[in-house]
C-alpha cells in the first residue's frame, strides 16, 4: 500500500504481513465470491485489502489508526464498492454496517492484545457467515482446544456457537516489525441456524466464566462457593446426581455439552 514508510504503532498492536503468498492464502481461505460483502478488521497497509478490492461486491474496512485511514481514503475513497470506517472494531456492531450480518464474511490480522474481545464481539448475534482471522498461534491453539489442559473459557465460548479450526501456521518472520511469537490462521463458522437459544448462551457464559475463573478447583467447590454460582449450596449434590456429574472433576475436563447441561439446570 502507498504508505510503505508507516511505522507500526505498538499501542495498537500493529504488525504488518509482508509475504504476498500468505496474503493470498488468507484471502483464498475466506472463500469470498464476487457478490459477497466482506468486512476487514484493521486493513493496515492493505496486505489483504489489495487482494479483495474489485473482487468482492462490497468491502468494508474498519481501521482505527488515523494515518492509515487517511492513506486508505487517498487510495480507495473514490470507489463505490469500498467503505472505510474509522473506528475501533469493538465499537462497531455488525448490524450497523450491513443490513444482515448473517451473510457477512469477516477477515483480519487482529491485534494480539485484544484477540479474545474481538472474537466474542464478532460472535454477538446476529453472527457473520464465516470469520477468518490471523491470531497468535498460542491463542489459536486455545480456541481450538478440546477438553484437556488447554481447554478454557475461550474454547468453550467459541465452540458452543461455532465450528472452529486452525487452517495453517504463519511464522513470525513474515511480519514487520517481527513479533516475538508465531501466528496462525483460524476459521470460525457460526452455527446457522444457532443451535442454542439466547438464554442458553447467556447461562452458559455465566457457568463457563465461573468455572474457569477457578479452573484449579474441583467442580463441586466452585458450584457451592463461587460468588457467581447460580446454585444453592445444598442443591449441588442432588444436581450432580441428576446430571451424572462427578464433582471432583476440574473444569477443563468438562465437554461443552456437560457445561451446557449445567447452564440449563441453572435457569
Amino acid at each position: 500500500m502507498g504508505s510503505g514508510h508507516h511505522r507500526a504503532r505498538r499501542s495498537l498492536g500493529q504488525n504488518f504481513l509482508i509475504d504476498p503468498n500468505l496474503q493470498r492464502r488468507i484471502v483464498t481461505a475466506l472463500g469470498a465470491q464476487a457478490e459477497d460483502t466482506v468486512l476487514e478488521i484493521g486493513p493496515g497497509l492493505g496486505a489483504l485489502t489489495d487482494h479483495l478490492v474489485g473482487r468482492v461486491g462490497r468491502l468494508i474496512l474498519v481501521e482505527l489508526d488515523n494515518r492509515l485511514v487517511a492513506d486508505l481514503r487517498e487510495r480507495l475513497g473514490g470507489r463505490d464498492d469500498v467503505e472505510i470506517v474509522h473506528a475501533d472494531i469493538l465499537s462497531v456492531p455488525l448490524d450497523t454496517v450491513v443490513d444482515d450480518p448473517t451473510h457477512l464474511l469477516v477477515v483480519g490480522n487482529v491485534p494480539y492484545n485484544i484477540t479474545s474481545p474481538i472474537i466474542f464481539h464478532l460472535l454477538t448475534r446476529p453472527r457473520p457467515r464465516r470469520i477468518v482471522l490471523m491470531v497468535q498461534k498460542e491463542v489459536a491453539q486455545r480456541i481450538t482446544a478440546r477438553p484437556g489442559p488447554d481447554f478454557g473459557a475461550l474454547a468453550a465460548g467459541v465452540q458452543a456457537v461455532a465450528e472452529v479450526k486452525m487452517l495453517f501456521g504463519v511464522p513470525r518472520g513474515v511480519f514487520r516489525p517481527v513479533p516475538g511469537v508465531d501466528s496462525a490462521v483460524i476459521e470460525i463458522v457460526p452455527h446457522d441456524p444457532p443451535r442454542l437459544s439466547e438464554s442458553d448462551e447467556a447461562a452458559l457464559r455465566v457457568i463457563t466464566r465461573m468455572a474457569f475463573q477457578w479452573r484449579r478447583k474441583q467442580l463441586g467447590r466452585t458450584l457451592r462457593n463461587h460468588p457467581d454460582s447460580p446454585f444453592e449450596r445444598e442443591e449441588v449434590d442432588e444436581l450432580a446426581a441428576r446430571l451424572g456429574l462427578d464433582l471432583s472433576r476440574r473444569p477443563e475436563t468438562l465437554s461443552i455439552s456437560e457445561l451446557l447441561e449445567l447452564a440449563r439446570a441453572s435457569r
